[in-house]
């Protein structure tokens, strides 16, 4: 039996996506910007595509831009609103367990003079808003926070986080790095008091190599790339349909049955944690089964056994986990998530990250937790002798 529970590094496309992309590559094949009647018709499916991904997070088609992924999203977002809002101040908030996409971006940033504040977590992995209230000031230009962390699971309060905000300074932009809660968290971005928001298609069983970003109206931001002015002047470059159809067709599927389908992964979270607390000796659970973590992210500790040896054990028996982060995994060094939250380097040491999808199924929980514990108890002998 292959189980694949490494959903938050990516999921696997759906049929009906894969069809959406085929359908495109055979058939509309055209160049959205040529003039003649087959660009005209990419560029129609084009519109529909932009106005399905605005319906799914509850905006207009005029504030979506499509880009190449999260990274790009969240790339834009940051470094395209600060180039034009250079004016409102030099200085930028961000928590200490944002993604490399986030973090990466902000110590650039910092090396070009911006002054950066990164934002301590508690050891359940929640941004202080008594910290946030006194260090933004009216020189912050920017706060950008993700909304659930990708190792963790662990679900930003965006409302308190904003209003906090505005309240300090109306004129602060926020940035919200959804790609990990599109899907598995319910919102609306009209409902919330924010300013730009991104999403990856492969994060939810679309495509990889395209995402999005939502810009709200009047939010002033200058393109990283320029050219033919493709997506608003704001992402040059011919358009990728296949993946932007693709796209569009997985995040209106993820969110037809949304309810019952984050029940699913809230059940099969439960039970997998349940079991794995009922079989397993000296397990650490850092995800906790509570409304203010995510549904489909587990991270647990197994201690005694390095990360990277339960990962590839289990590999063995074609059940795919991972050791924290897929951008950082390949990467030496701790997980920064679990440091900042102030973990002991042998429970960090430990970590596996299993992250579900509802596609996954009871069976194939109760077979990993039967493999985990007969490999947990196996290589804990090995370790005493």
């Amino acid at each position: 039996m292959e189980v694949y529970f490494d959903n938050a590094a990516t999921t696997k496309p759906s049929d009906e996506v894969i069809e959406v992309m085929i359908k495109a590559l055979r058939e509309t094949y055209g160049n959205p910007s040529s003039l003649h009647k087959k660009g005209v018709e990419v560029e129609r499916e084009i519109k529909k595509a932009r106005k399905v991904v605005a319906k799914a997070l509850g905006s207009s088609e005029k504030e979506i831009i499509f880009t190449s992924g999260g990274t790009e999203a969240n790339n834009l977002a940051i470094q395209g609103i600060l180039k034009a809002n250079k004016r409102n101040g030099n200085h930028i908030i961000t928590s200490k367990i944002e993604h490399k996409s986030i973090l990466s971006t902000f110590k650039q940033l910092e090396e070009e003079g911006y002054e950066v504040t990164y934002l301590d977590v508690d050891k359940r992995g929640f941004v202080s808003l008594q910290q946030l209230d006194k260090v933004v000031t009216e020189d912050t230009v920017l706060v950008s926070i993700m909304h659930v962390n990708n190792e963790v699971g662990s679900i930003q309060p965006l409302e308190a986080i904003g209003k906090l905000v505005k309240k300090k300074n109306p004129k602060t932009i926020i940035h919200i790095d959804a790609i990990q809660s599109f899907g598995k968290i319910k919102f609306s971005v009209k409902d919330l008091p924010i300013d730009s928001l991104s999403i990856s298609g492969h994060k939810f069983h679309g495509p990889k190599g395209i995402g999005a970003i939502y810009i709200k109206k009047a939010t002033k931001i200058k393109p990283l790339v320029v050219g033919g002015g493709q997506e608003s002047e704001l992402r040059a470059g011919t358009e990728n349909v296949p993946g932007i159809l693709g796209l569009a067709k997985a995040a209106q599927s993820i969110v037809e049955q949304q309810d019952e389908k984050i029940k699913t992964l809230a059940r099969l979270k439960r039970n997998l944690v349940d079991l794995l607390e009922k079989e397993i000796e000296d397990i650490h659970i850092t995800s906790e089964i509570h409304d203010d973590f995510a549904p489909h992210i587990i991270n647990v500790s197994l201690k005694g056994i390095r990360s990277e040896i339960m990962l590839h054990s289990l590999e063995g028996d074609e059940i795919y986990v991972s050791s924290g982060s897929a951008c950082s995994a390949k990467k030496k060094g701790y997980s920064h998530v679990l440091k900042a939250m102030g973990m002991k380097e042998d429970l960090i040491d430990s970590a596996i990250r299993i992250s579900i999808s509802h596609i996954n199924t009871e069976d194939e929980i109760r077979y990993a937790v039967e493999k985990i514990k007969k490999h947990c108890d196996s290589l804990r002998k090995i370790i005493k002798r």
